[in-house]
C-alpha cells in the first residue's frame, strides 16, 4: 500500500476564517486557502482546485501507461479537469476530463478509445466514488 496525506488547519468562522494547507511532500506548505479562494474566485487554492490538478495528472498519467501498454508512446498529453462544486447543493457534482495528445502511429479514434480506458480506470476517477471513512475526536488543550 502507498498512503499520502495532507493536512489542512482552519481558524475561525467559514466565511471569515481562514486556512493552511500542508502535505507530506511539502509542495504545499502551509498554503493559504479561505472563503474568497473558494467562492469568490480570489488568489489562492481551493479543495476543488486540488481535486482537479489530482484528476488532471493522474489520468494524463494512467493513460500513459494505457498507450505504452497498446505500443505507444505519446510525444504529449495535456490533460484538464474541470471540477464543478454546486454551491446550492453543496457537493461537487462533476469532473470534466479534456484531453489532447500527439502520439506517433495512432489514430484519433483508437487515442480516444484508450483516453475512455484511462478515464474509468484511473485512481482518482475510481477514487470519486470510494467509500468515504472518518475518524474525529477533540483535540487536548494545554
Amino acid at each position: 500500500m502507498i498512503e499520502r496525506n495532507a493536512t489542512a488547519l482552519w481558524k475561525g468562522t467559514g466565511k471569515e476564517g481562514t486556512g493552511q494547507l500542508t502535505t507530506s511532500s511539502t509542495t504545499l506548505h502551509e498554503t493559504p486557502y479561505s472563503f474568497a479562494t473558494r467562492f469568490e474566485n480570489k488568489s489562492g487554492t481551493n479543495p476543488e482546485e486540488l481535486v482537479a490538478a489530482a484528476h488532471a495528472g493522474c489520468f494524463a498519467m494512467k493513460l500513459s501507461f494505457d498507450l505504452n501498454a497498446a505500443g505507444y508512446t505519446a510525444d504529449s498529453l495535456t490533460a484538464t479537469a474541470t471540477v464543478v462544486l454546486d454551491p446550492k447543493q453543496g457537493a461537487v457534482t462533476a469532473s470534466r476530463l479534456v484531453v489532447t495528445g500527439v502520439v506517433p502511429g495512432l489514430s484519433e479514434e483508437e487515442f480516444v478509445k484508450i483516453a475512455e480506458g484511462a478515464k474509468a480506470n484511473c485512481p482518482i476517477s475510481k477514487l470519486l466514488n470510494a467509500e468515504i471513512t472518518l475518524e474525529a475526536g477533540f483535540a487536548k488543550k494545554d
